[in-house]
């Protein structure tokens, strides 16, 4: 006998549910993670943070759902039209039984408009000559404190933490918490840098280990080691690599105009080696990864203490060399003392050149003043005749003069000399009175007068 042929499998039966979760694993096995070009359509965010669009092309469409998370990195903003390219994975809805795209990520289609706004910020501010070699300033050797703008939660604030940690544990460091990626990170980033400024002009921060006990509220966080008073001397502007939209913070003008305005040298560690950014060309200098950044402020604390050993051996050599000079200043010294003849033998010979040297000046003097004296001798008879005829001629005038004064000589022209009875001299008809005896003195005698009055009053 022949066995009828089994009839046709019938399928298994499923709860919808149970479906929903079978096609939504296959697709994750077969497609994800997915990488879809399309256009915005229906884009709206809900309070919770939670955004949801369709994106579509000429020949379809699908439903997208971009959650808070993922959202919140956006580094523009997605308005209907906007070509995008979206990352994420295929899901099924199960409460509809939509199949819907969860997007982790979301960038503009291409980046050929982004470069050209990038060259085009990079060329103005360029001209401006805010990347002239010139305002760039040295880093200081030993920093006495360290500030930090980047992310809490970034890798590479771990990555610097670690480096300043094994390298220079001593320095203080400043953390300024902001955003690194999305439409909010510019703001922060300058905010975070004016409170770094702030803290410089002010002088003062908190101080503590380095540990996970960091706030979040967009404040200051300090770490360090022991010193209360953080002195910041270099600022860390840091960043893990990604894609051009990642870094897009960081070619903001506002960001690039604060970092230029920065009081202290700026370091920009943003991204990979071949990552560059407007903050890049700003800043004071630019490290490949925030790794070097950190590196480039903080000398290996063997370096330190190979410069410390070197030095103390130069000191060494150097109180070695002073001792041995001085070991041959001290036997020069006992050699001069332990033969007190030759210091004898030499101050004789310098007696000797000291009176011979006085015996000379003494002769050159005497000779000095006999010549001096034979001269004076000489001209002696000359100037003692002169001084006496000079006496003479004087003697001569005075004689002269004393003669031209004798009143006789005016007696000798007819004039008398009047007197009255006290001997003094009357020289005005108001001086005599009628009947007043004078005397007037001629030039060969004297006479006696009387005083008559004439009727026209005069005296004669």
């Amino acid at each position: 006998m022949f066995e009828a042929p089994n009839p046709v499998a019938a399928p298994p039966i499923w709860q919808v549910g149970a479906l929903c979760r079978a096609i939504a694993d296959a697709l994750s096995a077969r497609f994800n993670p997915v990488a879809v070009h399309g256009e915005v359509s229906g884009f709206s965010r809900a309070a919770s943070g939670h955004c949801y669009l369709t994106l579509k092309d000429e020949t379809g469409q699908i439903r997208c759902a971009m959650f808070r998370r993922a959202a919140t990195l956006l580094s523009f903003q997605p308005k209907d039209g906007d070509l995008v390219e979206v990352r994420g994975r295929l899901d099924v809805y199960g409460p509809r039984g939509d199949l819907q795209l969860v997007v982790e990520s979301m960038s503009r289609a291409g980046i050929g408009h982004l470069l050209e706004e990038f060259y085009r910020l990079k060329a103005r501010l360029e001209a401006e000559g805010l990347f002239e070699t010139s305002r760039k300033r040295p880093l200081r050797r030993m920093p006495r404190g360290i500030a930090i703008v980047t992310s809490l939660g970034a890798a590479a604030l771990a990555d610097v933490l670690t480096t300043l940690k094994r390298r220079l544990p001593h320095v203080p460091v400043l953390i300024a918490p902001a955003s690194v990626q999305g439409l909010a990170a510019p703001g922060e980033l300058v905010q975070a840098l004016s409170n770094v400024y702030q803290a410089i002009e002010h002088s003062r921060g908190l101080v503590a280990d380095i540990s996970n006990k960091t706030q979040r509220s967009g404040k200051l966080v300090a770490t360090s080691a022991s010193n209360p008073e953080l002195h910041i001397d270099v600022i860390l502007l840091v960043r893990g690599g990604g894609s051009i939209d990642d870094l897009w913070a960081f070619n903001d003008e506002r960001l690039a105009r604060t970092i230029a305005a920065s009081p202290v040298p700026v370091i920009s560690g943003v991204g990979h080696e071949t990552d560059f950014t407007i903050a890049d060309f700003v800043a004071d200098q630019r490290a490949p990864t925030p790794t070097a950044a950190a590196e480039l402020v903080s000398q290996p604390q063997a370096v330190w203490l190979n410069a410390i050993d070197a030095l103390d051996g130069r000191i060494q050599d150097a109180v070695t060399r002073q001792l041995d000079e001085q070991a041959q200043r001290l036997d020069r010294c006992a050699k001069r003392i332990g033969r007190p003849s030759l210091l004898l033998q030499g101050q004789r010979l310098k007696l000797a050149a000291l009176a011979a040297r006085k015996s000379y000046a003494t002769l050159r003097i005497l000779k000095h003043k006999s010549e001096q004296t034979q001269g004076l001798t000489a001209q002696f008879p000359l100037a003692l005749a002169r001084a006496v005829q000079s006496k003479r001629d004087r003697l001569e005038r005075s004689h002269r003069q004393l003669q031209l004064l004798d009143p006789k000589l005016v007696l000798q022209r007819g004039y008398a000399w009047l007197v009255n009875a006290q001997g003094q001299a009357v020289t005005r008809t108001t001086q005599a009175r009628p009947g007043q005896a004078l005397r007037a003195t001629l030039i060969d005698g004297e006479l006696d007068l009387t005083v008559a009055a004439q009727p026209s009053g005069q005296l004669f």
